[in-house]
């Protein structure tokens, strides 16, 4: 029997909506700028070439009504719904659920000028608020949509995305060797913005379980 030199943390965990059961969580990956009018919004052409991916840690999951706090180190603070997709023992789609990609927009900045990498800038702690879990699918041209303090702020459909979720996983399949428990965020429309402590952020996917959240300060 393993003897630990001190308890190992708990494992990250999403909850299965309507469902007793919870879907242990191993990693996060992010894809980046599969929204063409989001590329350009940030500055970026296009590209179909083939989706690039970035990464945040299982725990940096915020979720079960947590609100995130402001974090450290930034003046800049931005929000990003996406489309989650949890992958299954068959290292196959098996849950979807809403989450926010949220960014130290500053540091991701600063991190790009300079070459550097960006986990400063996206992989802190309550990083990855993600709403509960649906078995099924949501409808491939299902509106996506964030509020903040009750205006929208972002809106697409699904289908708006350059790769879909079986193309996002094949590009993933070739660079990692993915297994049940990784969750994948498909990327996000335009509307980025800011966030300020003690708004009230409202994303929803139709046909799953909403997601929201007060940033603390």
């Amino acid at each position: 029997m393993t003897q630990w030199l001190f308890p190992p943390a708990p494992t990250p965990s999403l909850p299965i909506d309507g469902d007793a059961r919870r879907l242990p969580v191993r990693r996060i990956l992010c894809v980046g700028q599969n929204y063409a009018a989001h590329a350009r919004e940030m500055g970026a052409d296009p590209d179909n070439s083939a989706p690039f991916f970035f990464a945040k840690p299982g725990d940096a999951l915020a979720v079960d009504g947590a609100d995130p706090a402001y974090p450290s180190m930034t003046e800049n603070l931005h929000h990003e719904v996406e489309l989650v997709v949890a992958l299954g023992p068959d290292v196959r789609p098996v849950g979807w659920a809403v989450g926010v990609d949220l960014t130290r927009r500053d540091l991701q900045a600063e991190a790009k000028a300079k070459g550097r990498p960006w986990e400063a800038g996206k992989a802190f702690d309550q990083s990855a608020p993600c709403g509960a879990l649906s078995l099924t699918a949501p409808a491939p041209d299902a509106v996506i949509e964030l509020k903040v303090n009750g205006a929208v702020r972002q809106s697409g459909r699904l289908s708006d995305m350059i790769w879909d979720v079986d193309g996002v996983l094949a590009k993933a399949s070739e660079l990692w060797a993915l297994q049940s428990g990784d969750l994948i965020f498909t990327g996000t429309p335009e509307g980025v913005g800011p966030l300020n402590p003690g708004d009230r952020v409202e994303a929803v996917i139709g046909g799953l379980p909403p997601l929201s959240f007060t940033v603390q300060s």
